[in-house]
């Protein structure tokens, strides 16, 4: 049916405005570009889902999040080498009749995940 995204800052506790996202479908070890978006005001997709009805398809993506960009555009100071630069989310699409929402909770030291709604 659909695929979404959002992402929220832990450590300021707010919206994850201005980072960046990728999409890929992956096959094994290759992954195949479909989207990049830069995320609202609301840690959202601006465009509203990244794959509409029809366009998702059974198999598995990956997510790819630049926490790091994002923090530091933040004027957050991170070490060399940051703890965290892109978190990459694998995941598996079997029902794609279905709504599939992958939201991120992110800080520069920690991230969890979850299948939303």
């Amino acid at each position: 049916m659909s695929l979404s995204t959002h992402v929220l800052d832990t450590m300021a506790g707010c919206p994850a405005a201005g980072m960046r996202v990728a999409l890929y479908a992956t096959a094994g070890e290759q992954a195949t570009l479909l989207k990049r978006v830069l995320l609202n005001a609301d840690g959202r997709n601006p465009e509203g889902l990244l794959l509409d009805q029809g366009a998702l398809k059974q198999g598995t993506y990956r997510l790819v999040f630049d926490v790091a960009g994002y923090f530091k555009s933040r004027g957050v100071a991170l070490p060399e080498p940051n703890f965290l630069n892109q978190v990459s989310l694998d995941f598996g699409v079997a029902q794609p009749d279905q709504h599939y929402h992958v939201p991120l909770l992110v800080s520069p030291w920690s991230y969890s995940t979850y299948r939303g709604s």
